[in-house]
């Protein structure tokens, strides 16, 4: 499967920041099965280094395919409700919502809200 992405379209960004006890990844771009494994390392990486939660700042994240639900899912499996998604944009919050997957993971309005839930 390709993302019938075009030339300029945003390929998947990534960025990282500790936050207290929190880790905080950021995901711009498009997420897809030819990407996406940066994503899984990314949270990986974040369950091994924090007992803290780990939020996913997604305002930038501007398309998600089935690959990506299938990591945040199993990220979920390994996190519980320490993972913790911020900032959706009006496509990921139908996505999520129609995939149920919102009904499972913590989903805050923005990534300050997210930080701030002590509910870990």
């Amino acid at each position: 499967m390709h993302s019938g992405r075009s030339p300029g379209q945003a390929a998947l960004s990534l960025s990282t920041r500790e936050a207290g006890p929190a880790t905080v990844i950021a995901v711009g771009g498009e997420a897809d099965l030819d990407n996406v494994g940066g994503l899984g390392a990314a949270l990986d990486a974040a369950a091994r280094s924090t007992e803290g939660p780990v939020v996913l700042d997604l305002a930038e994240l501007t398309f998600a395919d089935s690959t990506t639900i299938n990591v945040l899912l199993r990220a979920y499996g390994v996190l519980g409700p320490r993972l913790r998604l911020a900032a959706l944009t009006p496509f990921l919050e139908r996505v999520l919502g129609v995939t149920g997957v919102s009904e499972v993971v913590p989903v805050f309005r923005t990534v300050a809200e997210a930080l701030g839930n002590d509910a870990v």
